[in-house]
Formats: C-alpha cells, sequence, structure tokens
C-alpha cells in the first residue's frame, strides 16, 4: 500500500538527483542555469499587458491557495512578468522562454497559448502540493535561476478518448483535459459514437440518444451528452487552449445509430450492439443516408467550433453493400469498381460537405489503403493500423498530398495493457521503454505534411472510468515527449527517472497511475 511517507521519500530521492528544471516534462528544447534564484515573499505580484490579462487570471487562480496575488498591467514592476512579444518570433505560436533570475521570473511569448505553456512548465518547478492543489505555503520557497527556450516539435498533439463503448461523466472528460493542459497537449480527439453507444445529443433525430445511447447494457454503457453538456466542455477546453475534434464514425461502428434508425441500414435492419465492429454499415447506397448524415453534421458543426471533424471510415467490412441493391445500383451510377470505391465516394461526399462548411475531414488510414476514387484535399489521415498494414497509410496519404495525424497502434493505444488482460494477449501489450524506444509513430524527420500525433485510449472490453488513469499514466508521458520535444532526448533510464519523479504528484493529484515497466507489475495486479 502506497503511504504518503513512501511517496515523500521518493520525491526527496529524485530532488536530490534532478535540477529543478529537469523535472519538467515534456522535456525543455534548451535550458541554461543561471547563477541566480527567486525567494516567493508573502506577497506575489503577477503582471502582464491588457491583451494577457485572462492567461494572468489563470496562473492566479492557481497561486492564490498559497499566497497573495495581486494582479496588474504593465509597465507596472512586478515578481511575474507575463509578455506577449514579436520579438521572440522564432518560437513560434506556441513556444516560450522561461526566465527565473534574483527576484523575478518572466514569461515571455509569441501568443497567449505559449505564454500559457511557459506557466505550465513554471508550474512543475513549484511543489508537488501546489501542482495538485494540496495544502502548502509559498512564502520562503526558492526556485533556482534558469533560463528555458522551449517550442513544440509538431503543432497537433492530441489524445482521444473512446466515450462510444463507456460513457464517462463530464467531470471526468474536465479532468483529463487538465491533464492534458498539464503535458501541453492541444487537442482532444473525442470518439462519440460506437456500435455501443451514440453519445451526442442530435436535436433532429432524438430517437440517436434515446434509444441508440442505451442499446448495450453493461455498466457505465448507458447515457449521452447533451448539446448544452457538449457547448461547457468545449468551452472549458478553450480556456487550457485544446481543441475539441469530435468523431462521428462512419460509415462502420454505427450499430447504435441503426439500431435508432434502422432504416439507414441497407436491410432496414435492426442490428445487435457489438463491442468490435460488424458489415451493419450505413447503406451507401440510398440517398436517404446521405441528409440524414448531413442534418447530423450540420448539428456537430455548430457544437464545436474546431476547423477539424473526424467521420471515422475504418473497420466497414462490405458484406452487406456487396449484397445490397441500393449499394448496387450506386456503384453502378457513379462508375465505381467495387463497394470499396463505394466506401471512397462515400466518404468523399461527406468530406466536401464539410469543406463548404469551412471544415477539414478527418479520416482513419483505411480510406488510402488502395488506390481508387480520389477524396478532396480537406482531407487528413490519421495512421493507427501498424500491427496490419506498416506504415501503408502514412506512405499512401503523402503521396496523395494529405496531411497525416500518427497514432500507431503501436505504440499509442493506452488500451494495450502493460501485460496481458482479458481480450488482449501479450502480442497487445506495451510498457514505457517500448513506447520510447520502438514505437513507430515516432518519426525522426517526418514529412512535412505529417502535422501531429495522437495517443489513445478505446474502452472496448469494458474499461470503466476508475480503469482509465492506470492505462494511461505513466505512458501518456512518454507520447507527450515524442509530440512535443524537437531536441534531443534523453537516454530511456534518465527519462524513466523523471517520471518516477512525478509519482507524488500523480498520488497528491488522485491519479491511480499503474506500472511503466513489464518487470514491476505484481503477480496479482488487478488491471480491473
Amino acid at each position: 500500500m502506497r503511504t504518503k511517507k513512501h511517496f515523500l521519500l521518493i520525491a526527496t530521492l529524485f530532488i536530490a538527483v534532478f535540477s529543478s528544471a529537469q523535472h519538467i516534462i515534456p522535456v525543455p528544447f534548451k535550458t541554461e542555469a543561471l547563477a541566480s534564484e527567486f525567494v516567493f515573499q508573502k506577497k506575489v505580484r503577477i503582471i502582464s499587458d491588457a491583451r494577457d490579462q485572462e492567461t494572468a487570471r489563470y496562473l492566479s487562480e492557481r497561486l492564490k491557495k498559497y499566497t497573495e496575488v495581486v494582479q496588474s498591467e504593465l509597465p507596472a514592476g512586478g515578481d511575474i512578468i507575463l509578455n506577449t512579444s514579436e520579438t521572440v518570433s522564432e518560437l513560434g505560436s506556441e513556444g516560450y522562454q522561461l526566465e527565473i533570475t534574483n527576484g523575478q521570473i518572466k514569461i515571455t511569448a509569441n501568443s497567449n497559448q505559449g505564454l500559457f505553456y511557459g506557466i505550465q512548465s513554471l508550474l512543475q518547478l513549484l511543489p508537488a502540493e501546489v501542482q495538485a492543489g494540496e495544502p502548502f505555503t509559498l512564502n520562503g520557497y526558492t526556485i533556482q535561476g534558469v533560463k528555458i527556450t522551449d517550442m513544440p516539435k509538431y503543432a497537433w498533439r492530441s489524445f482521444m478518448l473512446d466515450s462510444g463503448r463507456q460513457y464517462q461523466r463530464p467531470e471526468f472528460i474536465k479532468r483529463y483535459l487538465d491533464l492534458m493542459a498539464m503535458l501541453k497537449m492541444n487537442v482532444f480527439h473525442w470518439h462519440l459514437t460506437e456500435g455501443q453507444g451514440w453519445r451526442i445529443e442530435i436535436k433532429k433525430y432524438p430517437k440517436l440518444t434515446e434509444i441508440g445511447s442505451n442499446v448495450a447494457t453493461g455498466k457505465e454503457q448507458q447515457g449521452y451528452y447533451t448539446q448544452d453538456e457538449i457547448r461547457d466542455i468545449v468551452a472549458y477546453a478553450a480556456k487550457l487552449y485544446i481543441d475539441v475534434v469530435p468523431e462521428i464514425d462512419v460509415p462502420g461502428h454505427a450499430e447504435a445509430a441503426l439500431t435508432a434508425y434502422p432504416e439507414m441500414s441497407c436491410f432496414n435492419e435492426i442490428p445487435e450492439s457489438v463491442m468490435q465492429y460488424s458489415a451493419h454499415l450505413f447503406c451507401g447506397g440510398k440517398e436517404s443516408t446521405y441528409h440524414f448524415l448531413e442534418d447530423i453534421l450540420d448539428e456537430i458543426c455548430d457544437l464545436f467550433p474546431s476547423s477539424y471533424i473526424h467521420l471515422g471510415g475504418d473497420e466497414a467490412p462490405k458484406d452487406n453493400w456487396d449484397k445490397c441493391p441500393h449499394c448496387q445500383n450506386k456503384i453502378k451510377q457513379e462508375g465505381l469498381l467495387d463497394s470499396d470505391q463505394l466506401q471512397s465516394y462515400f466518404s468523399s461526399r461527406l468530406a466536401t460537405y464539410l469543406q463548404q462548411k469551412g471544415k477539414k475531414a478527418i479520416f482513419w488510414g483505411d480510406v488510402v489503403y488502395a488506390d481508387g476514387y480520389p477524396l478532396p484535399e480537406n482531407v487528413v489521415i490519421q495512421w493507427w493500423n501498424w500491427k496490419k498494414h506498416g506504415d501503408t497509410a502514412l506512405i499512401n496519404a503523402i503521396k496523395r498530398g494529405h496531411q497525416v495525424i500518427v497514432n500507431t497502434n503501436y505504440y499509442s493505444y493506452f488500451n494495450y495493457p502493460v501485460v496481458s488482460w482479458s481480450k488482449y494477449g501479450v502480442e497487445r501489450t506495451f510498457d514505457m521503454r517500448d513506447a520510447y524506444e520502438k514505437n513507430p509513430g515516432d518519426l525522426t524527420s517526418p514529412h512535412p505534411l505529417v502535422m501531429g500525433m495522437c495517443c489513445s485510449l478505446w474502452t472496448d472490453w469494458y474499461v470503466q472510468e476508475h480503469m482509465v488513469d492506470k492505462r494511461v499514466f505513466p505512458r501518456i508521458y512518454t507520447l507527450a515527449e515524442q509530440m512535443w520535444n524537437k531536441g534531443n532526448r534523453l537516454p530511456f533510464d534518465e527519462f524513466n527517472k523523471l517520471v518516477k519523479s512525478k509519482y507524488y504528484f500523480l498520488h497528491l493529484l488522485g491519479v491511480d497511475y499503474g506500472p511503466a515497466l513489464r518487470e514491476e507489475v505484481p503477480a496479482d495486479y488487478n488491471w480491473d
């Protein structure tokens, strides 16, 4: 059993090993030690320009429990200076400089988002109790002098949560948004529809939630998000500089929707709710299907200001399409070769609809495995299935001029546990060393069309809320590092020590992290 004394001992040991600046994950691009120090007094003055006030308020809220905070505008003098300046244009839109000298902390960036990430690094230099919101006093606390220059490797740094198979409460979603911000991730990919649940309220089609959100019978498998709840979550994320990208998976993984509206399937059949996938797809031959999905996308676009909408496109067996007279007639009408090209037509048509609304469409890599029907230029490909297809999706997407998000199932799928569990055999396991040293998606010299990386937590085989932390943490530190750090990487053993220095903080925060390495998993460890 973990005790506070145990965690304090671990924290003390690692403080002795690492300087304060070396406690930051993702590791900054450049760190310079300075012969200075900043000592917190009873009162801290946070000074910023008028355009940076919102970011300054965020820092004030984080610190006011631990010291008296006074917030005012430049050019007044202060203890902590936040400043957006065009003189640091080389940092890009998300980079920052953090400089700690005698009597002053200064964060400079080109944007409020850059300032926000500088604040995230500053917070990691403070005691774990302060980071976690636990009782502490900062009066007299000292930070060693340092100058940090930092900017991200990728513009797209995302975490995907599957709320389709398992429903999570809005409070849980917000908790993970906070954790993402801590790791400088900026996109929440929200998987909202599945065979086992339709989770988003659509006013025009109320049966999607009346029926579709309740098709599965397991624990935490019923429920949906009202449009007001979604707006609230999107607004909460925006304050953390996180873009919420919804995923409406089509034509497959649609059994919940087709249970509510079976007339949108090929044979008007109510399918079974399935944990994985089946041949029960939205019918690609009926015009009514396209009108139905366009109506849904109209409401999705109104709810989510993001420039991106994810339309799935993975794991869509064509057995029913091959037999469906509507689909076969559509293939002839459009001069297509087969049902696979019908999916390309289906995807292209929906992507074009989104393009007219000023949006880009993201699809899983399945849509570019074969040559054939071209997809419009607003399509982005999410490369995932390394296990079966290697880098085919990456190569084909780049060849066709599509941007790519890297999300290989080896090793960025946190539903793959460290050791075997449930339906996950040893071939679908990985530990933190695997992710750090062997991730095929960790590209050394990415093509300019590679816009970033994603890590995912699928909830198949009944991963409930209380099981999520131990799958995500601590391995997510590795993926955050690969998304952000564009400098030289630490050797794994050093990085592992750095991660372990975070355990006391995670404990205080209430994160039920799991084992990092295979050799650390007790024989009786319970992934449930």
